[in-house]
């Protein structure tokens, strides 16, 4: 007899399913989200294994699997089969039986679940991103009050030096002695202080993702390749962990969501933008790390020049293939230990190397 215990996780309640292979019988019961009562209902049914979506809550759901000795598996949502717009009705219970229908069939798409100090880097690197676009939120704000005033504010980053904060500073004064044609000013005031405060986060954010690179032997490999830094590198490392898990370059370019969508029928063939799956962060810093090769990186130019053709129309959608190769290129360094420069050059027009 086989038991396939399915969970429909969520915030505050959890719907589960226990699946008896042998009679296709269901039962539902409905639980607290939180380690206690899940443990609890672990230990008494007792599954053969755990099917559960992948989710914000799902990592510590996986540990808990793993540390009571239950196999565990981790559904994809992201493809196609898990896009229910034309269902009649779709309630947890439906979505646990699902879950242990398609596990009964063999029929579930899985995903990996790095180590617990990988995700933990993962959020970090993550929160770091969002303190970066407050940072740029903020800097807008700054912008748009001087605009309002008439005020001119020097382009680029020279408003954001030490030069240029201190006669931000010296514009900004205490909400509370503004008078009330003057108010913009107190708003200048609360958002200088509140920039402040966040480039102190930020850099003790960095100072800890350093130590963390500097310990990690794939992220010092990464940073062998010219035009991609700390970063980049760390970013590339930790969504790339176990890169023996990738069957081929075909497979890291789809999880990374930067090969083209396909639409194949009969004799029509055709594509179109890139699917955008998978982490959105890997591609941005690639895309990021391909227009700063482009100045460093003789390989980098090589490739935008044969797919450009060498028109500027075409460019970007170059830099975008770039990113991809890149990708490849970076896993295969992670999947051998072989750093960038050991790695044979390739001119224009010879054939790609296998992994690319």
């Amino acid at each position: 007899m086989s038991k396939i215990l399915a969970l429909d996780l969520g915030k505050f309640k959890t719907e589960t399913g226990g699946l008896d292979t042998d009679t296709g019988e269901i039962r539902f019961q409905r639980i607290a989200s939180n380690r206690h009562y899940m443990s609890r209902l672990l230990k008494k049914e007792q599954p053969d294994v755990v099917v559960f979506e992948a989710c914000t809550m799902a990592g510590w759901v996986f540990d808990l699997c793993q540390e009571l000795g239950i196999p565990a598996k981790v559904a994809n949502t992201s493809g196609e089969a898990w896009k229910f717009k034309n269902l009649k009705r779709k309630t947890d219970r439906d979505d646990a039986e699902r879950l242990a229908r398609l596990e009964s069939m063999g029929e579930l798409p899985t995903v990996y679940v790095p180590a617990v100090a990988v995700r933990e880097r993962r959020s970090l690197i993550e929160y770091r991103e969002s303190l970066i676009e407050h940072r740029v939120k903020l800097k807008n704000q700054i912008r748009s009050l001087y605009l309002a005033q008439g005020l001119e504010l020097p382009r680029g980053h020279a408003a954001w030096t030490v030069e240029g904060l201190k006669k931000l500073q010296e514009m900004a004064q205490p909400l509370l002695e503004c008078t009330a044609t003057e108010l913009w000013r107190g708003q200048l005031h609360a958002i200088l202080q509140e920039l402040r405060e966040l480039y102190q986060r930020i850099d003790t954010v960095e100072k800890r993702l350093d130590a963390l690179g500097e310990a990690d032997p794939a992220t010092r490999l990464l940073q062998s390749a010219d035009g991609i830094g700390s970063r980049t590198a760390e970013v590339v490392a930790v969504y790339l962990e176990n890169p023996r898990r990738f069957k081929n370059g075909r497979a890291v370019s789809a999880y990374s969501g930067l090969v083209p969508r396909q639409y194949q029928s009969g004799e029509l063939d055709r594509r179109g933008r890139i699917t955008r799956r998978g982490p959105r962060l890997l591609r941005k810093m690639l895309v990021e790390a391909a227009w700063c090769m482009l100045r460093y990186n003789e390989w980098a130019r090589q490739v935008v020049a044969r797919i450009s053709g060498g028109q500027r129309a075409r460019k970007k959608q170059a830099v975008v293939a770039l990113a991809r190769k890149l990708l490849v290129r970076l896993w295969a360094m992670l999947r051998d230990g072989v750093p960038w420069n050991d790695q044979p050059p390739r001119a224009i027009g010879q054939p790609a190397i296998a992994l690319v």
